[in-house]
C-alpha cells in the first residue's frame, strides 16, 4: 500500500478513541481500485468496548442508530454486540472527508480467541484473507499466523489431490462463506473469485512461507509454475489427512471428535491428549466441513439480527438492499 493511501487511511483514526488494532479491508486493497464512491471498511479492537463507544458518543455520536444512544448508550451497544451478535458492533454509513466508511469494533480478547480457536469464525474468517494492518500495538500479525496455518490446512483438506495455486486461495477465502445465510440471498455470488482474482499478489505473499512449510513437511509440492496457474499436488494419505486434522483449532477437532470418535494418549510431556479418529480422507473432510457449515451459519444470523439492532431499520435496509442489488446482478 502506498504511503498516501496508508496516511489517507490513517487519518480517520484521528476522531476517534484510541484503538490497539486496525485493520483495513475489502475492495480498498484492489491494486487498481481508484474509485473514491466505495465504501472503506475497518476493523477497530479496543480493550473496553464499553469505554470506546461510551468515549465516541460524546465525540461521533451521529455514528449510531439514534434509539441506541438515546434508550441505553455505550452499555446497550455493547451488550447487543455480545449476547445478540458475535461481539462485534458495526457503525455502516459513516460519512467522513467524502468517504463512506464502515467500521466494526471488538473487545481484543474475543478477537484473539476467535482468531486462535474459530469459537465463531467471523472476524478470524475475515484475517484469512488479505487485509492492511494500520495499528497493531498487540502483535495481532503474528498472532494470525496460527490461523492461517489453520486456513491452508483446512482447505487442504477440501482440495483434491492436484489443484492449481488459485484453487487454494479460493477455497481459503469460501472458508468463512460456508453455510453464510447471506449467501443464499444477499451476497454476489461470484464474491469468492473476485476477491482471489483480484487481490492475487497479496494472497500469494500472505500464504507463501506457510506453502514452504507445507512443502517441507512434504504434505504438498510444486508441480509447475505458471503464474496463478501455478500447480500443487498434495499427499493425500491418511497420515497426512491427520497431520492437516491435527493443525486445525481445538474446538474443531473437538466438535469433528463428536461425530468420528476420540482416543486419547500420552505426549512426550505426560500431558493426556486427544486424537479425532480418522478412517478415510473423505470422512474427515466431510465431517470438518459440516462443523465449518454451522459455526459460520449460527454465526452469520446472530451478526445480522445484532446488525440491523445496531445500525437501526434505515441503515439496516439501505445496507441489505445494496448487498442484494449486487447478488442479483450477479445471477442475471
Amino acid at each position: 500500500m502506498e504511503t498516501t493511501q496508508r496516511e489517507e487511511l490513517s487519518s480517520f483514526l484521528s476522531v476517534l478513541p484510541p484503538v490497539d488494532f486496525c485493520c483495513v479491508y475489502g475492495s480498498t486493497l484492489h491494486p487498481n481500485n481508484q474509485d473514491k464512491s466505495k465504501m472503506v471498511d475497518y476493523i477497530f479492537g479496543v480493550s473496553d468496548p464499553m469505554q470506546w463507544h461510551s468515549q465516541n458518543l460524546k465525540m461521533n455520536s451521529d455514528h449510531y442508530a439514534s434509539w441506541m444512544v438515546h434508550l441505553g448508550g455505550a452499555r446497550l451497544i455493547t451488550n447487543v454486540a455480545d449476547k445478540v451478535g458475535v461481539g462485534v458492533h458495526f457503525n455502516p454509513f459513516v460519512n467522513w472527508n467524502d468517504r463512506k466508511l464502515k467500521y466494526g469494533v471488538v473487545r481484543m480478547h474475543d478477537l484473539v480467541q476467535d482468531i486462535l480457536d474459530w469459537n465463531r469464525f467471523y472476524l478470524s474468517g475475515r484475517l484469512q484473507k488479505p487485509v492492511h494492518m494500520l495499528v497493531d500495538n498487540l502483535d495481532i500479525e503474528d498472532v494470525n499466523s496460527v490461523n492461517k496455518r489453520a486456513a491452508i490446512s483446512a482447505a487442504l483438506l477440501l482440495l483434491p489431490s492436484k489443484f492449481t495455486e488459485e484453487d487454494l486461495y479460493a477455497k481459503i477465502c469460501s472458508l468463512s462463506y460456508m453455510g453464510d445465510l447471506r449467501m443464499f440471498f444477499a451476497e454476489d455470488t461470484n464474491k469468492v473469485n473476485k476477491i482471489v482474482k483480484g487481490q492475487f499478489d497479496l494472497f500469494q505473499s500472505m500464504y507463501k512461507p506457510f506453502l514452504e512449510e507445507c512443502e517441507t513437511k512434504n504434505l504438498l509440492r510444486f508441480s509447475s509454475a505458471e503464474a496463478s496457474h501455478t500447480k500443487l499436488v498434495q499427499d493425500s494419505s491418511l497420515s497426512a489427512t491427520r497431520s492437516l486434522v491435527s493443525s486445525l483449532p481445538a474446538s474443531v477437532r473437538s466438535q469433528m471428535g463428536k461425530s468420528l470418535g476420540e482416543k486419547k494418549f500420552v505426549s512426550e510431556t505426560g500431558r493426556v491428549m486427544r486424537e479425532v479418529c480418522i478412517g478415510s480422507r473423505e470422512e474427515a473432510a466431510k465431517c470438518m466441513g459440516n462443523v465449518m457449515k454451522r459455526r459460520v451459519m449460527v454465526s452469520s444470523a446472530r451478526q445480522a439480527v445484532s446488525g440491523f439492532l445496531a445500525a437501526g431499520a434505515i441503515n439496516a435496509t439501505m445496507y441489505l438492499s445494496q448487498k442484494m442489488r449486487k447478488a442479483w446482478n450477479s445471477r442475471a
